[in-house]
């Protein structure tokens, strides 16, 4: 998952990478033969900074002949300076992205195919599903290893005191079943679920996995077309009523980012937010003493609990003249020891196999049982390798859905917008 830094913090890490000048720029050996790579990192969470950078001393202290510089990015401006990077030839050696920012570097030719790169062990102990976020063409061009599923965090007191069912992922609310527990938590004062929409597209796509919802479909030419049927209407369908037609969901919080509405949730007023999974830590370092809250899965339909997500991804530059060292530190980055402790930090779920075993992960304090037992429903998210995915989601998807949302356009109007003008854009990017 994408994470916003502070606007202070975005500004400080770009002078910083500006500043950095030639630290930023890969392939460099020092005049007694060591290799110098530089790694990206866009780690932001002070136990993600602190983790990723003692991963490095640890590399450096016992390989002498390859050194890494560790480079501190910012998620908020991450395209477009690698797109100017890359152009500039100063791309860094090792690159920290999401899945779902790689299809343009990967078709343009800036990011290495790392088939040949890679040990047995790394590519063995991830998962093909994750792989699959990755894989452009025949070609793989980064290695996904932390995803962070949606998950329900709610008021525990206010839970419990309704009498509702509490749901497990063994046993998870149906989409109908939760739209009905919302309207027995709305109380004076209380809304049942706040629903943080500002950004509608990517939740409305992986949570509509679950009903059984894609949208895009992929013919056997390669193309990829738009269709709309039952299944993608669930989700989405189903928070319009809980706005326009329950009142159980606060409309106020359409316009919000999922931080926006932590206050609301510590003082009551939402007994349930949809958050990721991350977002766990925030709630543990912000909510007043005696707040008591619960992690549950997300509801599920006919596809079971099956969401998308875009995993984090780490790939080396194709101009690197290094490729082969850089794989090395990726693969040492992500030994399953190492691996569990990058997820911890950034209190996400590691794709490894191994690491996801790990019992730090299996606890019930703070949810982390709950995410973990969601690993296996993990998906690519639907429009993962689509080009003219992002035109799409700026231009006709986000307005679409936030009017719908709100109750302004009807299904018909929305299925209209998604489908028809969607199609035009992508036949521009499949000529």
């Amino acid at each position: 998952m994408r994470r916003r830094l502070p606007a202070l913090a975005a500004v400080t890490t770009t002078l910083v990478l500006l500043l950095a000048g030639c630290s930023g720029e890969g392939g460099g050996t020092d005049a007694d033969g060591t290799i110098r790579l530089s790694f990206q990192s866009l780690a932001w969470q002070k136990e993600s900074v602190d983790a990723n950078k003692q991963l490095v001393r640890e590399w450096n202290a016992v390989n002498p002949d390859v050194q890494v510089d560790y480079v501190q990015g910012s998620w908020d401006n991450v395209h477009d300076q690698l797109l100017t990077s890359f152009e500039g030839g100063e791309a860094p050696d090792i690159i920290h992205d999401a899945s779902d920012d790689l299809a343009d570097f990967a078709y343009g030719g800036y990011l290495a195919d790392l088939r040949t790169l890679l040990p047995d062990r790394l590519t063995e102990d991830i998962p093909q599903q994750s792989w699959a976020t990755t894989t452009f063409d025949d070609g793989v061009y980064g290695v996904p290893f932390l995803q962070e599923p949606k998950v329900l965090i709610a008021n525990k007191k206010i839970l419990e005191s309704s009498g509702v069912r509490i749901p497990t992922p063994e046993k998870p609310w149906s989409w109908p079943e939760f739209r009905q527990v919302t309207a027995e938590l709305t109380k004076k004062g209380t809304y049942g679920v706040a629903w943080p929409l500002k950004e509608p597209v990517s939740v409305t796509l992986n949570l509509g996995l679950s009903a059984g919802g894609q949208l895009f479909h992929r013919g056997a030419d390669g193309k990829v077309a738009i269709r709309s049927g039952e299944g993608d209407q669930v989700m989405p369908g189903t928070v319009r009523d809980q706005v326009n037609s329950d009142r159980s969901a606060a409309r106020s919080a359409l316009g919000m980012g999922g931080s926006d509405t932590l206050p609301g949730f510590f003082g009551g007023k939402y007994a349930m937010v949809p958050l990721g999974f991350s977002y766990r830590q925030q709630v543990v370092e912000q909510a007043p003493e005696g707040f008591e809250w619960t992690v549950l899965p997300t509801p599920a339909g006919s596809g079971g609990l099956a969401q998308g997500v875009s995993p984090q991804t780490l790939s080396v530059a194709e101009d690197s003249p290094h490729k082969k060292e850089a794989a090395r530190f990726i693969d040492f980055l992500l030994r399953p020891p190492n691996m569990v402790r990058l997820a911890r930090g950034d209190w996400m779920l590691p794709t490894g196999t191994e690491a996801l075993a790990d019992p730090a992960l299996h606890t019930e304090k703070n949810g982390w049982a709950t995410g973990t037992a969601l690993a296996r429903s993990l998906r690519p998210a639907p429009a993962q390798s689509v080009r003219g995915y992002p035109e799409w989601k700026d231009k006709v998807a986000t307005p679409a859905l936030q009017e719908y949302y709100s109750g302004a356009i009807d299904t018909e109007e929305l299925r209209k917008r998604l489908v028809d003008d969607g199609n035009r854009v992508l036949a521009r990017y499949q000529r």
